[in-house]
């Protein structure tokens, strides 16, 4: 990701969570989208010295709250699970689609 990127696009988020120790960032997660039909969960990160210690279910946690706190009726939350991150995700109630569709993706 770029700098301008971050920038631009972090102030936009639907929500977000940070997780500091000590004032250091150890980890963090965000939702983007319209607000009204769709909404994507982004950016789960854990720095590696802190993976492995429920930071990222505890992440996922506070954001999933938030979207049935404040989220519209029928909106449709989204996501790519990177490798088997999938396993978590499914604790909140996201499920594969596959067949029935693919998620893709364009990086420019």
């Amino acid at each position: 990701m770029s700098e301008e990127g971050a920038t631009a696009g972090l102030p936009a988020s639907w929500c977000s969570v940070c997780v500091r120790v000590d004032g250091e960032l150890v980890g963090m997660g965000r939702v983007v989208g319209d607000g009204g039909l769709f909404l994507f969960v982004v950016d789960i990160a854990v720095t590696p010295a802190w993976q492995g210690r429920g930071l990222g279910r505890r992440i996922m946690e506070a954001l999933m709250a938030r979207v049935h706190e404040a989220a519209q009726p029928r909106t449709m939350v989204g996501l790519i699970a990177d490798g088997t991150a999938f396993r978590l995700y499914e604790k909140f109630g996201f499920r594969q689609v596959a067949p029935a569709a693919h998620g893709m993706l364009l990086r420019l």
